[in-house]
């Protein structure tokens, strides 16, 4: 979510933590009522028993979310091509996934358990990165930002299991299937046998070297630094962001959209230009 105007600076980060992780639900709730609503509305002019039994299934199927944690191998296979397919052949170093001279730096902060970073990443970057990433144009750095983790050490264990994978220049696909195998949100599905279920996943990577490298402190280091960065810039929800040429001045970015690819290539194209 974009950061609430609204949240006091005299909270405790714990109390703003609390306060946006409130104001997303929230958002999501009217978003997904809103959308039941334009969907009754546009079945209103069908008359008889066919409009009871859309409307029926459309309520059922728009409420709540659905886990995406894979029960068999073969959906699982099937999140690992999907990922393949869009990132494999790029570089990448460490959190980073794209040409290191790429002329336009996006920084991504994220938490692993946020459904909006889950929506971002799934219908935003299948279009920016073939556009952007993949041809030269701009690298994505992935940032650490606890917001809907409730758990501080849950919170750190995860960001750093991905981190870790970095090590051997595959954190993008660690990050990419935590956010396609997401699962519902306060239900505590992230125990340390589904971080080891991703790293499984992961092709080519080392399961003993991501092993070791989760105990390197300079990886928790790191998810401390990113998150006082991300306080330096009044960052209080995720998905945020940070946007500038390559070198430069990176400058807060606020799309009108987490879904909406054509809230984003206007601003990339202009660093392009």
């Amino acid at each position: 979510m974009t950061p609430a105007s609204g949240i006091d600076p005299d909270l405790t980060r714990k109390e703003r933590r609390e306060q946006a992780r409130t104001e997303r639900k929230a958002i999501e709730a009217a978003a997904a009522q809103s959308a039941r609503r334009t969907r009754m509305l546009q079945l209103g002019g069908v008359i008889g028993a066919a409009v009871v039994i859309i409307v029926v299934i459309l309520l059922a199927t728009s409420g709540g979310k659905k886990e995406g944690i894979p029960t068999t191998s073969s959906q699982k296979s099937s999140e690992v091509t999907a990922v393949s397919s869009l990132i494999k052949g790029i570089p990448q170093s460490g959190n980073v996934l794209g040409n290191p001279n790429a002329p336009v730096t996006l920084q991504y902060f994220g938490d692993l358990e946020c459904p909006i970073c889950k929506e971002f990443t799934l219908s935003v970057l299948p279009t920016l990165i073939p556009k952007y990433v993949r041809t030269g144009k701009m690298k994505i750095e992935y940032h650490s930002l606890e917001t809907a983790t409730r758990e501080q050490e849950t919170f750190r264990t995860q960001q750093v299991a991905a981190l870790a994978a970095g090590k051997q220049n595959l954190a993008w696909y660690y990050i990419e299937l935590f956010y396609h195998e997401q699962g519902t949100e306060d239900s505590g599905y992230v125990t340390e046998s589904y971080l080891q279920g991703l790293a499984q996943q992961v092709p080519g990577l080392n399961l003993p070297n991501w092993s070791a490298a989760r105990n390197d402190p300079a990886l928790a280091e790191q998810v401390t630094t990113d998150a006082q960065t991300a306080t330096s810039q009044g960052f209080n929800g995720t998905p945020s962001f940070l946007i500038g040429k390559t070198g430069g001045k990176l400058l807060p970015f606020k799309p009108e959209s987490f879904s909406e690819p054509s809230a984003y290539t206007p601003t990339i194209d202009k660093l392009l230009s």
